[in-house]
């Protein structure tokens, strides 16, 4: 109400779930506190991505400890949460995931899971400028969806590229019977070694995983690339496409290396396979570089609720400015207010213990 923001808001703005849990069970009513455009603990919780936060207010409103008009606040410019939700703040990224695809990817998350958290026609539809949360959505995520269909456009490039390769030699390689066939029977003279099955099974996996590979790479070039595609579709594809390239690269290595071993004297063969292991090493060093790259499709893919990276947000000047780094004398005032009450129950049982210190204790301390 204040044009400064109150404790209570500084901590919802920052993820700080602990001091606000001790501050709505001491002064219930703080949950009503507004800042100088209005918005509530609900509405920063969504505009600054604090997730555990608005999970943490979701549980108290299933309670009965908040009543509904907390979430169907809207702030001066009558935006509601799902307004703020569809809202990127410019040159800021909460999310910890690298990557505009991915970030897009969350964003669409962050979007749906405030949706769903109410029943439908809960928030209010339109603000002041008869704008909806999807058309915000859509305009205030154009950069966003320009870069990382740059991103997917390079690196579907690059990766098909070598999946057309990969493809190519595994064919010829699988058209090849090495030592030749029967004369009578045309069957392979080496059917019965094991160097020979697994050659012609690793020949075969690194056909048909190129092969889809090429396939998952040329379905993300030919995409259009609008904010809704990013949900899961085209993240599902780069996921695929990648294991598939990953996994006939391994599969043509080791088919070299089965077939390679057939050209060796019985003397040689096994003093080779030191030198098979060194060979695979560059495929194992590019394999750990993108392992990171990997991991964070998989986890921006399975993810349901997106997680937040933890930087301190300074009070906000402006619904276009990024939060600001400076942090003022009046700022740090509150953030150890914040800690003050944190603390305030810990420094009241260490007080409460010291009143109930037995004579003799206090006896032997004056000595």
């Amino acid at each position: 109400m204040g044009k400064t923001d109150t404790p209570l808001l500084m901590a919802a703005r920052n993820g700080i779930t602990e001091i606000m849990e001790k501050i709505l069970d001491k002064y219930s009513f703080a949950i009503h506190d507004l800042n100088s455009q209005k918005k509530n603990v609900v509405l920063l919780a969504v505009q600054y991505r604090q997730t555990h936060v608005y999970q943490f207010l979701i549980k108290r409103w299933k309670k009965n400890k908040v009543s509904d008009r907390v979430f169907r606040q809207v702030d001066d410019q009558g935006n509601s949460a799902m307004h703020h939700a569809a809202t990127m703040i410019k040159d800021y990224k909460p999310w910890r995931i690298p990557g505009a695809a991915l970030q897009m990817q969350w964003e669409i998350k962050w979007y749906k899971f405030v949706k769903s958290s109410m029943r439908q026609n809960f928030f209010p539809p339109f603000n002041h400028k008869s704008e909806t949360p999807k058309e915000m959505f859509s305009k205030s995520h154009q950069d966003l969806v320009k870069s990382g269909g740059e991103w997917l456009t390079n690196t579907s490039q690059s990766c098909s590229v070598v999946a057309a390769l990969i493809a190519t030699v595994a064919f010829a390689t699988s058209s090849t019977v090495p030592g030749g066939n029967e004369e009578k029977t045309g069957t392979p003279i080496l059917e019965n070694q094991i160097a020979f099955k697994i050659f012609a099974i690793t020949s075969l996996i690194a056909l048909c995983f190129s092969i889809t590979s090429v396939i998952m790479f040329l379905a993300i070039l030919t995409s259009r690339y609008e904010a809704k595609v990013f949900g899961n579709d085209l993240p599902i594809k780069v996921l695929l496409g990648l294991t598939s390239l990953f996994v006939s690269i391994a599969a043509i290595l080791v088919c070299f290396c089965a077939g390679h071993f057939f050209v060796l004297s019985d003397e040689l063969k096994f003093a080779t396979f030191p030198l098979y292991g060194v060979a695979c090493l560059p495929v194992t060093f590019f394999a750990i570089a993108q392992l990171p790259l990997y991991i964070d499709l998989i986890k921006a893919t399975l993810t349901t609720v997106p997680q937040r990276r933890y930087v301190v947000i300074a009070a906000e000047k402006n619904d276009n400015s990024s939060p600001q780094s400076d942090v003022t004398m009046q700022i740090n005032l509150q953030v150890t207010n914040l800690y003050w009450i944190k603390n305030e129950d810990r420094h009241l049982t260490k007080q409460q213990a010291g009143d109930k210190t037995s004579p003799n204790q206090e006896t032997n301390e004056d000595t």
